[in-house]
């Protein structure tokens, strides 16, 4: 039998990694390590769901805490991986106790990027939303009339921004790039989601930066925006981007770069410590690129526990993504990296649309509004290599299946 395996990071691709490798009778001694006190749970519904109280935590958990022993699953929670020891194979924790292990697996994640203190980061009342703490914490600020400042125009501050106007609260939202969404979708799709906001009341405000948060005894009031102009805000939330969590693999030695460098495999620099989910840097079309999506958090795992469990396929990313907002459901296939074209179409129903991008002429990605029948052929134009005829696809009565022949 294998030596033991461990798992540093409880998330989704610490706990697909697990799954899939007893899934394939790999009886491995399995060790798992989580900062957080709970059990691993689905992250994604945090933001929405489980903030709006539509969805209860014990739904979140990906299996019943049983499951982990029925395993043979150890898990040990809140607590800290310190160092890693790659010459003797061992880690070290917070309190100073050690673990062995012959494969290790760094799931860590990533971190939310705050605001310095100098300008009331530290002031109370200034959130991220991560995790459940998050989440628990931000649920009893979230109270109709109050009013909620939303730093960052990103799929975070949007989604949250939905949250609150829901549960009636008054939401300004600043992006200081010069539209919302600006790293991760086109100008179509942004002014789309745009005019949803705005037709639901909140107040965005682009080209705008934060100056500073001003606090009154410690608890932030109000805030100075990059216009000169001052609003009283209850509390804020901060959805500036991540920082993959890679701090251990730089520490002992491993590739770093803009989060933890792997291969097709997902092994590190060292041929014992794989890396996957959203700390790891992985190669994408002669490039590398880090994807932050549940897909590529379990996608990759069970790749990893596929290799482990003594197969030798490359993990081959099919990224898809997705968001959703009020009654709008914003789905992704592909990646839109270096983008040269799109082609937008409109959808069968009222409200439904596809945004299509292009490089040099191939379809490289779809953003599907309410379009379920765009994405999922979008989709499987992009797994199968189909380029499609823009003549057709621009063409609103025509039938996408016919791209498909």
């Amino acid at each position: 039998m294998a030596g033991r395996l461990v798992i540093v990071g409880a998330g989704q691709a610490g706990f697909a990694l697990a799954a899939k490798l007893r899934a394939l009778k790999d009886a491995r001694p399995i060790t798992m390590i989580g900062s957080e006190e709970v059990i691993p749970y689905q992250r994604p519904p945090l933001s929405k769901k489980y903030l709006l109280g539509e969805m209860t935590f014990d739904r979140l958990t990906f299996r019943p805490d049983t499951w982990f022993a029925e395993n043979d699953v150890e898990i040990r929670l809140a607590t800290y991986v310190e160092e890693i020891d790659r010459e003797a194979k061992r880690i070290r924790m917070q309190d100073g106790s050690t673990l062995d292990y012959e494969t290790l697996a760094l799931t860590t994640g990533s971190t939310p990027r705050t605001l310095p203190a100098s300008i009331g980061g530290d002031l109370d009342g200034v959130f991220t939303v991560r995790d459940k703490r998050d989440a628990d914490r931000l649920a009893d600020e979230m109270k109709a009339g109050r009013r909620l400042l939303i730093i960052g125009g990103g799929y975070i501050g949007l989604e949250a921004a939905a949250v609150a106007r829901h549960l009636g609260l008054e939401v300004t939202l600043i992006e200081m790039a010069d539209r919302i969404l600006a790293r991760v979708a086109s100008k179509e799709t942004a002014d789309i989601m745009r005019a949803i906001h705005d037709g639901r009341g909140v107040v965005i405000r682009e080209k705008i930066g934060l100056t500073r948060l001003i606090g009154d005894d410690g608890k932030v009031r109000a805030a100075e925006l990059s216009d000169g102009t001052v609003i009283d805000v209850d509390f804020v939330i901060v959805g500036i981007g991540v920082t993959p969590n890679d701090r251990l693999a730089q520490d002992c030695g491993l590739g770093v770069g803009n989060g933890i460098t792997v291969d097709e495999f997902a092994r590190t620099s060292d041929p014992s410590i794989f890396a996957m989910g959203d700390c790891a840097m992985l190669p994408w079309q002669g490039g590398r690129i880090r994807l932050e999506s549940v897909q590529n958090a379990v996608d990759q795992a069970e790749s990893v526990a596929a290799t482990l469990a003594g197969g030798s396929e490359a993990y081959d990313p099919k990224p898809w993504f997705w968001s959703d907002q009020y009654d709008v459901k914003l789905q992704i296939a592909g990646f839109n990296l270096g983008y040269d074209e799109t082609l937008v179409r409109p959808g069968a129903r009222e409200g439904s649309v596809s945004v299509w991008y292009f490089r040099d002429g191939r379809l490289i990605a779809v953003d599907a509004v309410n379009d379920a029948k765009a994405y999922v052929t979008g989709k499987k134009m992009l797994e199968s290599g189909i380029n499609p005829d823009k003549s057709v696809l621009a063409d609103p009565a025509a039938d996408l299946k016919q791209l498909l022949a």
